[in-house]
């Protein structure tokens, strides 16, 4: 089989190379047709059929062998054959061609491509399985690729060849009809009026608008399949509904109303979502009573006598809730009723791709229509199937606020699970409290998507604060032994159990999915809600927004897709955006902060790009030294002799907040030449920033003007 292969392959790298070496390719140029005009006409009048298929033998093998001019050859069948008779030579021969080049891709390269990426190549084949016939007639219609790679890149595939052969002519038709078209006119230009002719330029024209043609129709068909099975409405109650009032659902419904379309959003549990009552709001206000309990145990590092804070957990509680109470008003029913969204307080859920059905608490049950759905459920923290961790009563972010506010006072002992933003956040805070806390992480740093550095300061700043860090260890299981609840965990240098009266787990989250009618329409829901560039699902009229389908689970991104979703939900049969995802910052908020935006030098690394980096060290800068928060440092990540930024960290007091000026800088198109002019109040924080920039001008000074520079001078002094 090996040998077949090997003599096939020869063979037709064999053919290949003669027919460059026989100068036979430039018979396959506009002027090579335009040679044969008079002779291709005296052979039609005398052997039309010896003609014909002399023609359609050509055009098959340079098809089949994958060599250029399939464009001109069908332009040829037009100028040589007429428009009918053309068109039906060039369609047979360009299908009958694509699909031995197919035959010969599958024969020499299939087999052997499955066997090494079988498995990464699983998910595509079991689309093409499902979906190939009508994916392949897209590509036909709207070549994203040459035809000539679809031809290779599909015998890689299971599709039938049958199949490929019959979408492949009738998907190619279209174009084959309107280049052969053109060629007929093109056999009748005889003079330079000839080229102004109408009936030439038409030709042109449906050769420049055939694609976005042929791009609707596929549109068209695309929705009329999808929509097949269900009975579409006449008319709607909203122009929008949203499922979800978190981050992404509530600025989903707020753009919404402003632009004065018919709005209902809904809610089943708390207006905010997880960010204001889980979240980003009661965790940073627990970080900021941490910070003040660590500056008093710190006072005398600026003159004061240092104090060893007692927290009274229950006060501490209690202001964590004043602050979610505080913030509630901007996300509240009354507030998004006043600027005229139709809040209702239920689950949503989908019956068709129009119509959400709404069942509230007390059980209540009705149904609305809609032109369009923007589903914003959010995500759910991720629970790992450990044995005894249900028994020992873990928490997560959903249940840790209200547990913790019951407490009489504050535990003793704390494990956390997960060694990520969230639960390096908490550990710092939570042991600053002093409380003995204990983080247990399964790979073997910190910040696993950070770079090694500031994995490493994140390590040192929890460990100063009190934290027992544990990377490299697996949680295996929970007990509870003569009344105390254990943790054992593994790691290299053996097992271990580990002591807590709370335990939190902060591993991650995952999307929610269930409930919402996803499975009954049909929806792609792999770990997520999988959605096009436009966060479209598999309905176009179904939107997704946040970290229900977002690759980056921060609120504001959710914020920054919502903008996307309800434009595109409101106005998409006008104009739609595709989601710009180039520049996104997150930050961790433990102490000292770590902020990024761009690439870190893991992710450089990664994608092999070439890049420099510039370092500036905030023991240098002079706000932090006064301020006595000199830890850290900007990074910048650079191309090799340009001021582009590819990336930025800061680690440091108020990281992110300078993270802002980089963001824009990236945004913007702006380099460190440009943060270096721009001028920055001294002393502030945002110096830093500058002097990174000043760190990229010294490395890339230019030595030889510099000497030049230098004698220049020298000369001036009269030396």
């Amino acid at each position: 089989m090996i040998l077949k292969k090997l003599i096939l392959g020869i063979f037709i790298v064999a053919l290949v190379a003669a027919f460059f070496f026989l100068d036979l390719d430039h018979w396959l140029t506009l002027e090579g047709v335009a040679r044969l005009q008079d002779q291709m006409a005296q052979w039609r009048t005398g052997s039309p059929v010896l003609l014909s298929l002399g023609f359609v033998a050509f055009y098959v093998i340079v098809t089949a062998l994958s060599l250029p001019g399939a464009a001109i050859l069908t332009l040829a069948a037009g100028a040589f054959f007429g428009l009918v008779w053309g068109a039906v030579l060039a369609s047979f021969a360009s299908s009958i061609g694509a699909t031995l080049a197919f035959l010969v891709s599958r024969y020499l390269f299939h087999d052997m491509v499955q066997a090494r990426f079988g498995r990464r190549l699983r998910v595509i084949n079991e689309g093409v399985a499902r979906e190939g016939a009508f994916y392949l007639f897209s590509l036909r219609l709207v070549p994203v690729f040459p035809f000539f790679i679809i031809n290779l890149l599909m015998g890689l595939t299971p599709i039938r060849a049958s199949t490929f052969y019959w979408v492949s002519q009738l998907g190619m038709f279209p174009a084959t009809l309107v280049y052969v078209n053109a060629g007929t006119q093109l056999a009748q230009i005889d003079s330079l009026q000839g080229l102004l002719s109408p009936s030439l330029i038409l030709s042109f024209t449906l050769l420049g608008i055939f694609p976005l043609i042929a791009r609707k129709l596929v549109t068209f068909l695309k929705r009329r399949r999808v929509y097949r099975p269900w009975k579409r409405p006449r008319k709607f109650d909203r122009n929008l509904i949203v499922i979800g009032a978190g981050a992404a659902g509530l600025v989903t419904a707020y753009i919404g109303a402003t632009v004065k379309a018919r709005v209902t959003l809904i809610e089943a549990h708390k207006m905010g979502g997880d960010c204001l009552n889980y979240g980003c709001v009661p965790s940073k206000a627990l970080i900021q009573s941490a910070r003040v309990a660590e500056t008093l145990r710190e006072a005398d590092r600026y003159g004061f006598q240092s104090i060893a804070p007692q927290a009274d957990f229950p006060v501490l509680m209690k202001r964590i809730q004043q602050v979610i109470k505080d913030i509630e008003p901007h996300d509240s029913v009354e507030r998004y009723t006043g600027l005229g969204v139709d809040v209702v307080e239920g689950h949503g859920r989908l019956v068709d791709p129009w119509t959400v059905e709404i069942r509230s608490a007390d059980g209540d049950v009705r149904r609305l229509t809609s032109r369009a759905v923007v589903i914003a459920a959010g995500a759910a923290p991720f629970v790992p199937d450990i044995p005894g961790l249900d028994a020992v009563g873990c928490l997560t972010s959903d249940t840790l606020w209200d547990a913790l506010a019951e407490r009489d006072c504050a535990p003793e002992r704390l494990a956390i699970l997960g060694g990520g933003p969230i639960g390096c956040e908490l550990a710092q805070a939570f042991a600053r409290l002093g409380i003995a806390v204990t983080l247990v992480e399964l790979q073997d740093r910190l910040l696993l998507r950070e770079d090694e550095d500031v994995a490493e300061i994140a390590r040192d700043s929890l460990a100063a604060s009190g934290v027992r860090v544990l990377t490299g260890r697996k949680a295996l299981s929970c007990r509870v032994e003569d009344g105390a609840r254990q943790l054992l965990v593994e790691g290299q240098d053996g097992q271990e159990y580990i002591e807590f009266d709370e335990i939190i787990c902060a591993i991650g989250r995952r999307a929610r999915l269930s409930g919402y009618g996803l499975e009954t329409l049909g929806i792609d829901i792999d770990g997520k809600l999988n959605t096009n560039a436009y966060l479209q699902t598999l309905y176009p009229n179904i939107y997704a927004a946040g970290d229900v389908a977002g690759q980056y689970q921060l609120t504001h991104v959710a914020g920054h897709e919502a903008w996307y979703a309800a434009v595109n939900a409101l106005f998409g049969h006008l104009k739609k955006f595709t989601v710009d995802y180039r520049v996104i910052p997150a930050v961790t908020f433990i102490d000292p902060e770590v902020a990024r935006v761009g690439l870190n030098e893991r992710e450089a690394q990664d994608q092999g790009r070439d890049y420099r980096v510039v370092r500036y060290d905030l023991a240098d800068l002079d706000r932090a030294i006064a301020d006595g928060q000199n830890r850290g440092f900007v990074k910048v990540l650079t191309p090799p002799r340009k001021d582009t930024i590819l990336g930025a960290t800061i680690v440091g007091q108020h990281g992110g907040e300078l993270l802002a000026e980089f963001v824009l800088a990236m945004r913007k198109g702006l380099g460190l030449n440009d943060l270096l002019s721009t001028i920055h109040s001294y002393p502030t924080w945002s110096e830093a920033n500058k002097y990174a920039a000043g760190e990229w001008k010294k490395a890339n000074a230019p030595v030889r003007v510099l000497a030049w520079l230098e004698k220049y001078h020298r000369w001036r002094r009269g030396g």
